[in-house]
């Protein structure tokens, strides 16, 4: 046997601890092995996926090797059996093939390494030859696909996954099975692109929910690669030392819920306590410790029964006691900026406060994947015919936001959908159409790499947050759009002003939506009110729209056809505003954020003087002027403003009617 994978060289430092600084993880443990007793596994390989297998054999392997006791052997004999019994691993889709093959060459590589030399040579002869028969099978599909499928998708988890677990059984097969280093060998050098492709901004395009379910095995493998062949590739990762800052800004207020932009099976599956430890261990991040300590002591065990993600956190018991790192440093995000700009997925991000009540906005602009990986997945297809892009969970979403304020979600992404549509978002439609190539699973596949959008320009100070998005080229050409140009501001105050600035060549409708939980009501000429539970949305419209409804608007997702059941159906409530045709539609709206039993209003009023357009917004003693230049210029600012491209912010006491205190 190979020495021990991960723990070679601090199994008895390990065990020392566990009554000590690494008592929690510890007791996590065997908590999830005490639980592994009391469930049913299958004599046939059932439908759904089989992915806990893999992650249930680390745990009891794990345990035994630290304990000694014998019961998580027995306990990891009947955990092994079905997984060496079914003649294919995965059956719903790609058996042999993809996530489940990965998970299980994981899980069982590491518990061939962990608890190998326990079992009889029977039953490890028998491990052994299965890691073999269903590793040789990955690999051999690995080599003959490249260029189609995860074998070449360097921005997708299957890759992560596949290659992941393909690399864990190499490693603990390499002095019984010579071949195993081919595995080994693809596995680094396919992560080798895989660093190279990712961004340096850490964002990821499918979303938090897969962020949670894939970055952890970038994070595995990586621990694999350094543990058994001295390489440290932590050190010189630019996306993994600042991906935790993706996952941080794109928590709501609360921190325990999510923004769900991108195929997000719901608001609470977002939180890999083992990665944020290693996380931290590794840069030293302090507001990651502390995130993984609010998380194991406050969140964990409602995102281990509410969250849809299979086989979700709990089975990560193995990886918490080998990732913390008691000497990290702790601290929260208080001091942190309230707002950040993630340039390649083109995502803005503010919040008025770190607090739970606060008013958040993400707004977003970006070509399919990120720009890195657009720009390189067509270069790449040029050179070489591959298709390397596989961007499915990424939404025809751009220059859309969301926007969460007093606990509640008030402006809607719809999470995850089979068809996606930007009539799904707080988008704009032209002539009823949202973008190219939309109402499908995969809208970014063989798009022609002109269909791509981007922020213009971005302002984050003093607690005003800007940002400019342009989506003209997303459009059908047929419509002619020449720009769809959307200023978004969020103001201390947590107000929200939104102006698009809409241009064709010949006459459009333009249709601007706004998603809400429940329908918005009407509140006089111009005006609504969109309850939320904890928080409520008032809408106020600066421009004359010359229709508006409000209309339900069904979205539907099946996120693994192993298991119809987690199929999702939702109805969100879209109030449509929409111009007569014209070549140069202008919708102009302000949001506020208000707590359930709020009525009061701000007073709201604009003025346009050519190319500028200035919103003011009155209330409670406070006045907050937003300038907005059409073309993004500079504007002349008086003094204590914040200014930027395109904008200018200030904030003034005022008396109670409305002049300046």
């Amino acid at each position: 046997m190979t020495r021990p994978l991960l723990i070679a060289d601090r199994e008895d430092a390990l065990r020392a601890e566990l009554d000590g600084v690494r008592s929690p993880q510890f007791r996590r443990l065997l908590d999830e092995c005490a639980r592994y007793r009391e469930l049913p596994l299958p004599d046939e390989h059932p439908l759904a996926s089989i992915t806990y297998l893999g992650a249930g054999a680390a745990n009891l392997a794990l345990a035994h090797r630290l304990t000694g006791q014998s019961h998580y052997l027995d306990e990891l004999r009947r955990w092994l059996a079905p997984a060496l019994s079914f003649p294919h691993w995965g059956r719903a889709n790609m058996p042999d093939h993809d996530l489940d093959a990965g998970w299980l060459l994981h899980g069982l590589g590491l518990a061939y390494s962990w608890a190998g030399d326990a079992l009889e040579p029977a039953e490890r002869e028998a491990l052994r030859d299965k890691l073999i028969l269903q590793g040789t099978r990955l690999y051999e599909f690995a080599v003959e696909s490249e260029g189609g499928w995860w074998s070449s998708s360097y921005w997708q988890n299957h890759n992560w996954i596949c290659y992941a677990g393909l690399a864990t059984a190499g490693y603990a097969l390499r002095d019984d099975h010579a071949p195993a280093q081919e595995w080994t060998e693809r596995a680094k050098e396919n992560f080798r692109t895989v660093l190279e492709m990712l961004p340096e901004d850490g964002s990821n395009n499918e979303g938090v929910v897969y962020w949670r379910y894939g970055v952890p095995w970038l994070v595995t493998y990586l621990d694999v690669l350094k543990s058994t062949e001295g390489i440290d590739w932590f050190a010189t990762s630019d996306y993994l030392r600042e991906t935790f800052w993706y996952r941080l800004y794109q928590a709501a207020p609360d921190l325990e819920r999510i923004v769900d932009h991108g195929d997000c099976h719901d608001r609470r599956s977002g939180h890999p306590v083992a990665m944020y430890y290693k996380l931290a261990a590794e840069y030293r991040i302090p507001q990651c410790q502390w995130l993984a300590d609010k998380v194991a002591s406050e969140f964990f065990w409602r995102e281990a029964y509410e969250s849809g993600v299979r086989p979700g956190v709990r089975a990560e018991a193995y990886q918490e006691l080998l990732w913390f790192d008691p000497t990290a440093p702790v601290s929260g995000p208080e001091d942190l900026p309230t707002s950040r700009w993630f340039t390649d997925l083109g995502l803005v991000v503010g919040r008025t406060s770190w607090e739970p009540d606060a008013v958040m906005v993400s707004f977003k602009a970006s070509p399919g994947g990120g720009h890195k990986a657009w720009d390189t997945s067509h270069r790449i297809k040029r050179e070489t015919g591959w298709t390397t892009l596989n961007a499915g969970h990424h939404h025809p979403d751009s220059g859309t936001f969301t926007l969460l304020g007093h606990g509640a979600y008030l402006a809607l992404d719809e999470g995850y959908s089979s068809r996606k549509r930007t009539e799904h978002h707080n988008a704009v439609l032209v002539d009823g159409q949202g973008f190219v190539n939309e109402d499908r699973y995969h809208v970014f596949e063989n798009l022609a790499e002109e269909h791509e959008a981007h922020i213009v320009t971005a302002t984050l100070a003093d607690g005003w947050v800007h940002a400019v998005s342009e989506t003209a080229a997303m459009y059908d050409p047929s419509l002619e759009v020449t720009r769809a140009r959307r200023h978004l501001v969020l103001t201390p105050a947590g107000n929200v002003v939104v102006l698009d600035d809409l241009r064709a060549q010949t006459p459009r409708t333009w249709t601007f939506l706004l998603q809400t939980e429940n329908p918005a009501a009407a509140r006089g000429e111009g005006r609504w009110v969109a309850e939320a539970g904890s928080g409520n949305l008032l809408v106020t419209a600066l421009d004359d729209a010359d229709h508006v409804e409000v209309v339900p608007t069904p979205v539907h997702a099946n996120p693994t056809s192993s298991t119809p059941s987690l199929a999702i159906e939702k109805v969100q409530h879209t109030l449509r505003r929409s111009t007569a045709p014209t070549t140069q539609g202008r919708f102009l709206s302000v949001l506020e954020p208000r707590a359930w039993n709020d009525e009061s209003s701000a007073e709201v009023s604009a003025e346009q003087d050519g190319d500028t357009v200035v919103v003011r917004i009155v209330r409670d003693g406070v006045s907050e002027t937003v300038t907005l230049l059409l073309e993004p210029e500079v504007p002349e600012a008086s003094a204590g403003a914040v200014t930027g491209k395109g904008f200018a912010g200030r904030t003034e006491a005022v008396d109670r009617a409305g002049a300046p205190a």
